[in-house]
C-alpha cells in the first residue's frame, strides 16, 4: 500500500500506510508540512540553541536547557532504545526521516522573519523534544519557592501555600461507564489544561495501517499518540498526577587544578564533569556557560562560587526526618553560608530511559489491557490513566516513574553532602475503581496523593463529579456542557470575609450585596464576574504586600527561567482560598485587608464585563500585536479552567490545550477540538477555524470514513 494523506473538512491529516514504520514518515512529513516553525523551535530549545534567532529573551531557558544536558539525556536515551527496543528506535527514525524530506521544503514565514534556515534532525531529536516540552512540567522549582516559605514563615507555609501553582500543567478527565450512559459503552471526556500556543501543543491526527487504526492528540515533534487516543475498541487519556519524581540538590563544589569537585554523603570530595558551552544570542554577543554535572545530576543554577547573581544559598531550617533521629539530626540544621549550587536529578537522566517503548503498544491497543500493559513502560511525565473498551474493560491507573527517597526530597533542596537522601529504586503506581460508574481526574489527591506535594484543590473534581450525578445516563454529545461549566466554588470563602464585614460605606455595601446575589458563575458576559475579579485582585495585591510577606519578595539569585515559580503575588493569588480560611496568619488582618478591597472596588468599580479583561494570550516564539484577543468565560478553578494570575493580569495564557470525548459505542460520535487549528501556518484557512468552536464550546466530530475526506497530493 502506498502512503496516502487525506484531510477533514478541518485540514485534520489523516495518513494511510503500509506499515507503522512508513505510517511514521508519513507522520513526520505531514507534521514538517503543517507546523514546521514549531518543529525548529521546538528542536532548538531542546538543544539550548533558540536564543540565536528569538534573542536574549531566550536566553535563561537555553542556558537551563544545556545545564540539565536536555539533549544528551535524549541521546542517552536514544541509544538505550536503540538496543533494547529496535523496533521503536526504527519507528522513531522513520518519523525523523519524514521531517528532514518535509522541512527543506517549508514555506512557514516566520523563518524569513529571523532569519533562519530549517535544520537536521537527529535520530534523537524526538525524545529531546519531550523532554524539553515536560522537564518543568513537575514543577521541581516549587521546591525553591517552598524552601524560601519554610524558611521565613516556618514549616506550616507548605501547607498554607500549598495548590496547583504557576507554571504548573494540569487537566480535567472523566470516565463514564457504561451502565450510566445512553449507549451502553463507555465514554471518556476531558480537556488537558496547558500553556495556549500558536501553533497548538496538541494535533489531531489520524493513524492507520494493517496493525492499527489511531485519531487521537499527538505531541508536534513526536511519534504516535501518547496522551489521548482511540483505536476503535479501546480509548485512553490522561491528567497530571501532580506526582513529585525530580529532586534538587544543594552542591558544595570547589575548583582543583583537574577541574570540580563535589562533596558527596561520604564526607569525600569526588570529580564533578566540566565543560563549557556558548550561547549565540541574536543581536548580542555570545554568552559562555559552565556545564558542571555531580553523581547526582547536573547542575542547573550556580556553581563553586554560589548563584550567578553573587548569592550564597545558605541552609535552611533543619528539615523533616530523613531516615531516622540521627539522620534528621545532620539534615543542614547547622546554618552556613558557603557557596551552594543545585543539581537536578531527574528520572531519565538517571535510567536513560524516557519511556517511548510505550508509545507502539498504544497504537496497537485493543483492550484496556493491552493499554494498561504500555504504560507500564512510561517514565514521564507521571500522568493519572483512564481508559475504556468496548467489552467493557476499565482502566483507572498513575503511571510514570517515581522514585522512592525520603520525605525531605520533595519537599525542597536537599544537601548532596548529607546521607539519607539518595534514590531507592522506585514506587509501584497506585490504581483506583469507579465510583457509581463514574471517575474524574482533575489534579486532585486521589489516587495520586502518596506520590505528590501539591494538588490542586478538589473543586474542578467535585464539580464534574456534581455534574454527572444531575443524569442518570449520558451521550458523547452531552459532554461539552460539562466542559463549559463555569461555577466558581473557590469564591466561597472571600464571599464569606465579605459578608461578615459591618461599617461599610455605602458603595461598597452596595458591591457586596450584588457579590452576595451573584450566582458564581465566571461567564465572560458576566458584570458581577468582573467585580468579583477586581475585588478578589485587590485583596491579593494587598495580603503580598503585607510586610509579613516582605522577606518573599525577593528571591535568591536563580535563573530567570526559574522565578515563575518564586513570584509572590502568583503564590498568594492561587493559594488565596487558603490564606483566608487558616486559623491564623501571621498576623495578618484579613478582615481589613478585604475591607480595604472592597472600598477599593467600590470606589472605582470595573466598567464592563469579565470578558472585557479576561481573554486569550496564547504563547508565540514571536509574539504577533495586530490580533484581537478573544473574551473568555472560566476561571482558574473552575471546570472551564482558563487561568489568569489575580493580581496581576486577566489575560489567560493557560487554558484548555484541546477538548475531547471518545465514545466507546461508535468511534464516529467522538468528538475533539483545539483553541486554534489544525494548521500552523498563519494564512492558512485551517489556522485558528476553531477557534470559534472552542470559544463556544462547540466540538469537532471524528470523521472515520475514508470517502468523506479528501486526498491531498
Amino acid at each position: 500500500m502506498s502512503t496516502e494523506i487525506y484531510r477533514d473538512a478541518w485540514g485534520i491529516p489523516h495518513l494511510r500506510a503500509g506499515s507503522a514504520r512508513e505510517l511514521a514518515r508519513a507522520q513526520g512529513r505531514v507534521t514538517a508540512r503543517d507546523r514546521a516553525w514549531q518543529l525548529e523551535v521546538e528542536r532548538h530549545r531542546a538543544q539550548g540553541t533558540s536564543a540565536a534567532f528569538l534573542g536574549a529573551a531566550a536566553l535563561s531557558w537555553d542556558t537551563l536547557a544545556r545545564r540539565a544536558r536536555l539533549d544528551d539525556t535524549a541521546r542517552r536515551c536514544f541509544a538505550a532504545l536503540e538496543r533494547q527496543d529496535p523496533e521503536t528506535a526504527d519507528w522513531v527514525r522513520a518519523y525523523v526521516d519524514g521531517v528532514n524530506e518535509e522541512l527543506p521544503s517549508a514555506s512557514a514565514p516566520e523563518f524569513a522573519r529571523v532569519g533562519l534556515a530549517p535544520g537536521r534532525w537527529e535520530p534523537w531529536t524526538p525524545l529531546g523534544v519531550w523532554l524539553g516540552t515536560h522537564i518543568l512540567f513537575a514543577g521541581f522549582p516549587a521546591k525553591l519557592w517552598r524552601d524560601e516559605a519554610i524558611r521565613h514563615l516556618g514549616p506550616d507555609a507548605v501547607g498554607l501555600f500549598a495548590t496547583d501553582g504557576p507554571g504548573t500543567s494540569g487537566s480535567n478527565g472523566w470516565l463514564v461507564a457504561g451502565d450510566r450512559t445512553t449507549t451502553g459503552h463507555a465514554v471518556l471526556a476531558g480537556d488537558p489544561h496547558r500553556y495556549i500556543e500558536d501553533p497548538g501543543v496538541y494535533q489531531q491526527i489520524r493513524l492507520a495501517c494493517p496493525e492499527f487504526d489511531v485519531v487521537g492528540l499527538a505531541v508536534p515533534g513526536v511519534p504516535g499518540i501518547a496522551h489521548f487516543g482511540h483505536t476503535g475498541t479501546v480509548a485512553w487519556s490522561i491528567t497530571n498526577a501532580m506526582a513529585d519524581y525530580q529532586d534538587l540538590y544543594r552542591e558544595r563544589l570547589r575548583r582543583t587544578g583537574a577541574g570540580v569537585e563535589a562533596l558527596g554523603p561520604d564526607g569525600v570530595w569526588h570529580r564533578a564533569t566540566r565543560h563549557t558551552e556558548t550561547v549565540e544570542v541574536a543581536g548580542e554577543a555570545p554568552v559562555e556557560i559552565e556545564v558542571i554535572e555531580t553523581e547526582r545530576g547536573p547542575v542547573v543554577a550556580g556553581g563553586p562560587e554560589g548563584l550567578e547573581g553573587g548569592g550564597v544559598l545558605e541552609e535552611a531550617a533543619p528539615l523533616p526526618p530523613v531516615a531516622s533521629a540521627a539522620d534528621a539530626s545532620r539534615s543542614g540544621a547547622t546554618p552556613t553560608a558557603a557557596p551552594v549550587a543545585l543539581s537536578l536529578r531527574y528520572p531519565p537522566r538517571v535510567t536513560g530511559d524516557l519511556g517511548f517503548s510505550a508509545l507502539l503498544p498504544l497504537l496497537r491497543a485493543r483492550r484496556t489491557a493491552d493499554v494498561d500493559r504500555a504504560f507500564d513502560l512510561w517514565v514521564e511525565p507521571v500522568n493519572v490513566v483512564q481508559a475504556a473498551d468496548t467489552e467493557g474493560g476499565l482502566l483507572h491507573r498513575v503511571a510514570g516513574w517515581v522514585p522512592v527517597r525520603a520525605e525531605a526530597n520533595r519537599l525542597r533542596p536537599v544537601p548532596a553532602w548529607e546521607p539519607g537522601h539518595e534514590w531507592q529504586g522506585r514506587h509501584d503506581m497506585p490504581r483506583a475503581g469507579l465510583t457509581d460508574g463514574i471517575a474524574v481526574m482533575a489534579n486532585q489527591r486521589s489516587p495520586a496523593t502518596p506520590l505528590g506535594v501539591e494538588f490542586a484543590p478538589p473543586h474542578r473534581a467535585d464539580r464534574i463529579a456534581a455534574l454527572l450525578r444531575e443524569k442518570e445516563h449520558w451521550s458523547a454529545a452531552d459532554m461539552p456542557v460539562i466542559h463549559m461549566d463555569t461555577h466558581l466554588a473557590s469564591a466561597q470563602p472571600l464571599l464569606d470575609h465579605m459578608a461578615a464585614l459591618d461599617g461599610l460605606s455605602p458603595a461598597a455595601a452596595a458591591t457586596r450585596e450584588t457579590l452576595l446575589r451573584w450566582d458564581r458563575r465566571m461567564t465572560a458576559s458576566s458584570t458581577e464576574a468582573a467585580l468579583y475579579a477586581a475585588v478578589r485582585s485587590a485583596v491579593v495585591r494587598r495580603l503580598a504586600a503585607h510586610p509579613a510577606f516582605a522577606a518573599l519578595t525577593e528571591p535568591p539569585a536563580y535563573p530567570d527561567v526559574l522565578l515563575p515559580w518564586l513570584g509572590l503575588v502568583p503564590r498568594v493569588a492561587f493559594a488565596l482560598e487558603h490564606l483566608l480560611r487558616a486559623e491564623e496568619l501571621y498576623g495578618v488582618d484579613r478582615a481589613g485587608t478585604v475591607r480595604a478591597a472592597l472600598e477599593e472596588v467600590a470606589a472605582e468599580p470595573p466598567r464592563g464585563t469579565w470578558g472585557d479583561t479576561h481573554r486569550l494570550a496564547p504563547w508565540q516564539a514571536l509574539p504577533e500585536h495586530d490580533r484581537d484577543a478573544p473574551a473568555l468565560s472560566g476561571d482558574h478553578d473552575c471546570v472551564l479552567c482558563t487561568s489568569a494570575v489575580p493580581g496581576l493580569t486577566d489575560l489567560a495564557a493557560r487554558g484548555p490545550a484541546a477538548r475531547y470525548v471518545w465514545d466507546l459505542a461508535r468511534r464516529e460520535d467522538s468528538l475533539w477540538v483545539v483553541p486554534l487549528g489544525a494548521c500552523g501556518l498563519p494564512g492558512s484557512p485551517h489556522h485558528r477555524d476553531q477557534l470559534p468552536l472552542w470559544l463556544r464550546g462547540d466540538l469537532v466530530p471524528v470523521v472515520t470514513d475514508w470517502q468523506h475526506l479528501t486526498k491531498e497530493d
